[in-house]
């Protein structure tokens, strides 16, 4: 089954590999490049431009690998196909962000209330197909054997994470593959954690997409040739948020996804700081600007923050598997 997985992850990296090439000078020709706001960082300007919409590219990789997963090695479960749902349902809404915000040439796409109505329905459409089979709705504690059955509480869980964490990894994308590092080690986690759950349709997806993130990366890497956009953010966040909830890992996402967590945090922070006193706690949100015009190099951030993801990462992973060993 193993070496099925990394056949799986190695079409979707390679099919990533490929179509990129293609796809990035096409978006070139349609002027499908990224606004970037005055108000970011400076140094950021000469981003201006780059092309966008680029998590579309990933995408593919996912899809292409999920078919043959599916096809061939018949590894697919209603789990693959339900986060395959939520994953471009996500992607779907981010899609409609970044081309308003191109065919407009402004940094607004989508208005608060559209994008929040968009999510609601994805999410309780991922609530709805759940309730048509046995899901559990008891929410386990990282570490130990403690949980709580939620009940009628549960979908409220599901309606919070399936809206935070797609806003989350989406606030998380700023810097030059800053984002699809740390989702390369949030699926990875993931990857794991289904695999010694022998949740076989988790595993076979976080897998798929670990490997079309990778060849993602070699394009979204300092410095960029093309950005993912709010297709990708979001689709990253839907996708995490759902693995999460079909692996009962629901409080474990928050050390996994902490470097998301506190991203989030920061903008939080700094609103309720600036409208509450009129001062700002960070020179700028989300945090890795702070860190960017308090001298650090983009490289740098990206890397440290990397580092962070990945020790996260390994906590959780411990948690969940090592103490449960």
């Amino acid at each position: 089954m193993t070496l099925t997985l990394l056949f799986g992850l190695a079409i979707s990296f390679l099919v990533t590999l490929v179509f990129a090439p293609f796809f990035i000078p096409l978006l070139h020709r349609l002027h499908f490049g990224q606004y970037i706001r005055e108000e970011g960082p400076k140094s950021h300007q000469k981003k201006n431009g780059t092309p966008t919409m680029g998590g579309l590219i990933f995408l593919v990789g996912l899809l292409a690998g999920i078919l043959v997963m599916g096809l061939k090695y018949h590894m697919t479960t209603q789990d693959t196909y339900m986060l395959l749902f939520v994953t471009f349902g996500f992607g779907f809404i981010g899609l409609l962000d970044d081309f308003i915000k191109i065919t407009m040439k402004r940094n607004m796409g989508l208005t608060s209330k559209q994008k929040m109505a968009a999510q609601i329905v994805i999410a309780l459409a991922f609530w709805f197909i759940m309730t048509r089979y046995d899901y559990s709705t008891y929410l386990s504690f990282p570490g130990t054997h403690f949980m709580i059955n939620l009940q009628w509480f549960y979908p409220l869980l599901v309606l919070f994470l399936l809206i935070g964490v797609p806003n989350a990894t989406n606030l998380t994308d700023g810097m030059d593959g800053l984002l699809t590092g740390l989702s390369v080690i949030a699926f990875g986690a993931y990857a794991i954690i289904a695999w010694f759950s022998m949740n076989l349709g988790v595993a076979v997806f976080a897998t798929t997409l670990l490997g079309a993130l990778l060849g993602f990366l070699i394009f979204n890497a300092h410095p960029a040739r093309v950005f993912m956009g709010d297709t990708g953010s979001l689709a990253l966040g839907g996708a995490l948020a759902g693995m999460a909830i079909l692996t009962n890992t629901e409080l474990l996402l928050a050390v996994i996804g902490g470097v998301f967590a506190i991203e989030t945090l920061s903008v939080i922070i700094q609103v309720i700081s600036f409208k509450s006193t009129g001062r700002r706690i960070f020179k700028m949100s989300p945090i890795h600007h702070h860190f960017e015009l308090s001298g650090w190099s983009e490289w740098k951030v990206v890397t440290v923050f990397w580092l962070v993801g990945l020790m996260l990462a390994l906590i959780g992973i411990y948690l969940k598997v090592g103490m449960a060993s």
